[in-house]
């Protein structure tokens, strides 16, 4: 563990600013600093010397910033609307009929649908916020947000 805490020591500042070079971003490097290090530590038994230990922790980091565009990439992804089906919710809201309409199927959605569909419709909450809210993931937010988009669909589909 000891071995661990000089390797954390001697190359927190290198890693950090690879990252920095690949993200341009101070707060995405250090999460892909503090997320390679997690890494290393899980997998030091994986480490076979054949390299210098910072170029093994660089891959690492490399790889867990690729990682990590490709996630940010389908969650943008996932919070277009559905233009392939031609319906768009959002569009929705500006009709104000339509808005009336929408706020009784809400009306009647389970929670925890409802309230994270007002709260990022309405309220304008971030995905972050609403995980806060409720003290759960980002990812919780973004999936419950879309399920209840999803049924809101589904029922005005079938008026």
């Amino acid at each position: 563990m000891a071995d661990l805490k000089k390797i954390y020591d001697q190359y927190f500042q290198d890693i950090y600013l690879f990252a920095l070079s690949l993200s341009r971003n101070e707060q995405i490097a250090e999460e892909i600093t503090q997320e390679t290090f997690f890494k290393a530590l899980k997998n030091i038994e994986q480490f076979k010397g054949n390299c210098k230990i910072s170029v093994w922790l660089c891959q690492i980091a490399k790889n867990t910033y690729y990682s990590y565009m490709d996630k940010q990439k389908r969650l943008a992804t996932d919070d277009r609307p559905d233009r392939a089906s031609g319906f768009d919710i959002e569009k929705h809201f500006v009709d104000k009929a339509e808005t009336l309409r929408i706020h009784k199927l809400l009306h009647g959605l389970d929670e925890p649908y409802k309230e994270v569909f007002t709260l990022r419709i309405f309220g304008e909450l971030s995905f972050d916020h609403i995980s806060q809210v409720f003290g759960k993931t980002e990812s919780w937010a973004r999936v419950t947000f879309h399920r209840a988009r999803h049924k809101i669909k589904v029922l005005m589909m079938e008026e």
